[in-house]
């Protein structure tokens, strides 16, 4: 996984260097994406299942005009409680780049890329190869 240190929307720092050995999902999202609407609640649900495993996420928005919405208003409406920042353009480049979104992608333990997906995923699918890497 890239080297990355951001603040959240509620001003806490989220860093590689604080989920290394840890298995990190990173997702990609938008408050006009309904996709992305549909997926974090069910990513939220597998951290409250399997973050005392060493499991985290954290959800990137895509920072665009056309997000009117305060992201924190939108999470709650949602139920998603994970951390949620903006990522600057040389992270979007250093994760390999966003082509659309939702994009989600899954790290192992030693920060190798496992899953990269490219839209809308059902969170059972997720739940599929992340079990393994616990």
């Amino acid at each position: 996984m890239p080297e990355f240190s951001v603040k959240d929307f509620e001003g806490r720092e989220v860093s590689s260097a604080g989920l290394r050995g840890k298995v990190v999902l990173i997702d990609f999202w938008a408050t006009w994406c309904q996709p992305c609407k549909k997926e974090m609640p069910g990513y939220q649900k597998l951290l409250d299942r399997y973050g005392s495993r060493g499991f985290a996420v954290i959800g990137f928005k895509f920072d665009t005009m056309m997000d009117m919405e305060d992201p924190l208003t939108f999470a709650k409406k949602i139920g998603v409680r994970y951390p949620l920042a903006v990522a600057a353009d040389d992270l979007k480049q250093k994760l390999g780049g966003i082509e659309g979104l939702p994009t989600t992608m899954l790290y192992d333990r030693q920060g190798i890329l496992r899953k990269k997906v490219i839209g809308f995923e059902y969170t059972n699918v997720i739940e599929s190869e992340l079990k393994p890497l616990l």
